[in-house]
Parts: structure tokens; C-alpha cells; sequence
């Protein structure tokens, strides 16, 4: 890469950091999300295993970290079972250093979700953002959930996950209320259930579930 061409990109991805850093700052400020935030939050609701993560910088200066998920089943949105789903969030998965010998810090900032390849997880995705096209999950972390030995936590230990959280109990098991009132790790079969019910019987949109 030529001198001018380097300086270009490095202009790029300067400028872009700057406007970002506004939106940035405020998605640090995470509000603490339920289950009903998470879910009518999300444009789609996947389950399966990532099979990739790798970051780069776009044609715009953005940095960004690109996850690509093996989806297994999905909850919510296009029906993507059996697909692969690939996005990009802000931030690099670690500092970028140019030949010129500049570095660029622009990692993926504090409370967004990780990712590793290999696990599996349920991701409650956003909608794209408009003027970049960068996605991550609603509630940032909360919307990240890791399963390990069949039981599923995101980044916060799912704290706050069904606070307030109230559905009709006719629709839900004896072991769903349990889960329900039980913080901590949640069952991944049952979780899954009931989230794909939920968005099934529109219970959010008639109050079944608030």
C-alpha cells in the first residue's frame, strides 16, 4: 500500500472513529434489559455454534469484528435453520498496528458481546444500523448467550433477564415459572421453548407477556 493511499485509510478510519465515538459512549451507558426487551428488540433470534470471527476495517474507515453463526434453529425473523448468518459489529478484536508503525485501538469497546469461535450460543440480533450497517445484540451483552452443559448465561450472569417479566400462567409449565423466578443459568432447551413460543403466539403483543 502506497504512503498516500496509507494516509488516506488512516484519515478514514480517524474520522469515522470520531463519529462514532458519540454512539459509542452512549451504548456504554447499557440499560439493564428483561426478556421482553430483548425479544422485541431483536430482529432475528438465532441458536447454533460460531464458526467464525475474524475484524478488519471497511471501505469507509470503520473497524469492525465479523461473526459468522452455523444457525441451528431460529425464534424470531427469516427462517434461518440449517444457514449460515454472518454480521459485523463495531471494533477490532485487538489494536491494529499500520507499517508506518501507527496503531489503531479502536477494539471492540466494553459491554459489547464477545465472540469465540466454536461455542455455541443465542443471539438476539438488532437490525442493522443504517448509515454503517453494523449489527451486535439487543442489550449489548445481555442479548449474548453462551450454552455450556446444556444451561445458558449471557455476559451479565443473566441478571436483570426476567425481572418484571410477567406472562399468563396458562401458557407456561410448572418448570418455566420455576426458571422464571430462579435468577442465574437457565436451562437451554426449556429457554428456547419458550422464547419461540412467545414470538409464535405474538404473547408480547397481547399482553400475554409483559
Amino acid at each position: 500500500m502506497s504512503n498516500m493511499r496509507l494516509r488516506r485509510r488512516l484519515t478514514a478510519v480517524a474520522t469515522a472513529a470520531l463519529l462514532l465515538a458519540a454512539p459509542m459512549a452512549h451504548a456504554m451507558k447499557i440499560k439493564q434489559q428483561n426478556l421482553v426487551d430483548l425479544i422485541s428488540d431483536s430482529q432475528n433470534i438465532v441458536h447454533g455454534t460460531v464458526k467464525s470471527v475474524t475484524d478488519g476495517i471497511n471501505d469507509k474507515g470503520v473497524p469492525y469484528t465479523e461473526v459468522t453463526i452455523s444457525v441451528g434453529s431460529s425464534a424470531k425473523g427469516r427462517k434461518l435453520d440449517g444457514q449460515d448468518v454472518t454480521f459485523r459489529q463495531f471494533g477490532l478484536l485487538k489494536p491494529r498496528t499500520f507499517p508506518n508503525g501507527k496503531t489503531l485501538l479502536a477494539v471492540t469497546p466494553e459491554g459489547f458481546p464477545k465472540w469465540v469461535e466454536g461455542e455455541t450460543v443465542v443471539a438476539f440480533l438488532r437490525e442493522p444500523a443504517s448509515l454503517t450497517g453494523l449489527q451486535t445484540t439487543a442489550g449489548m451483552g445481555q442479548g449474548k448467550f453462551r450454552q455450556v452443559n446444556g444451561k445458558l448465561v449471557n455476559e451479565y450472569a443473566n441478571a436483570g433477564l426476567f425481572e418484571g417479566v410477567e406472562i399468563d400462567t396458562a401458557l407456561t409449565s410448572p418448570e418455566e415459572r420455576n426458571m422464571i423466578t430462579q435468577p442465574g443459568a437457565v436451562d437451554a432447551a426449556a429457554f428456547i421453548d419458550l422464547v419461540g413460543r412467545a414470538v409464535e403466539g405474538n404473547w408480547i403483543e397481547s399482553g400475554e407477556m409483559k
